[in-house]
C-alpha cells in the first residue's frame, strides 16, 4: 500500500529555500519512481522532478534545473526536493506521486499525496 504525505511547504522571498519532504507511510518498496508535480492557480499540473528509487535515474523540468535537487533516504522512506534560488513563479501547490510502471515528469502516476503549499515572493 502507498500512502504519500508531503510536508514542508510555505511562504518565503524570492531568492530564498525550502525543503519539501514525502513520506511513504506505506509498505516500503526498492523499486518505484517518486515525483513532484507542481500546479498553480489556471494552470495545468506540470512535472518538475521525478526519481527512480533502486536506479539512478533522475529527471528534471527545463525551468528548475540547477535550482531544484530531488533526493532520497531510503531508511525514512522519503523522498526531498530542495528548492534554492525561488522564483515567484514557482509559487504553486506542490504534489509528491508514485508510480511502479513509469518514471517520468509525466502525470502517469497512480499514487498521489494531498500536497504542500509553496508561495514566492516577490
Amino acid at each position: 500500500q502507498v500512502q504519500l504525505v508531503e510536508s514542508g511547504g510555505g511562504s518565503v522571498q524570492a531568492g530564498g529555500s525550502l525543503r519539501l519532504s514525502c513520506t511513504n507511510s506505506g509498505y516500503t518498496y526498492s523499486r518505484v519512481c517518486m515525483g513532484w508535480f507542481r500546479q498553480a492557480p489556471g494552470k495545468e499540473r506540470e512535472g518538475v522532478a521525478a526519481i527512480y528509487i533502486g536506479g539512478s535515474s533522475r529527471y528534471y523540468a527545463d525551468s528548475v534545473k540547477g535550482r531544484f535537487t530531488i533526493s532520497q533516504d531510503n531508511a525514512k522512506n522519503t523522498v526531498y526536493l530542495q528548492m534554492n534560488s525561488l522564483k515567484p513563479e514557482d509559487t504553486a501547490m506542490y504534489y509528491c506521486a508514485a508510480d511502479f510502471a513509469y518514471c517520468g515528469l509525466g502525470s502517469r502516476f497512480n499514487y498521489w499525496g494531498q500536497g504542500a503549499q509553496v508561495t514566492v515572493s516577490s
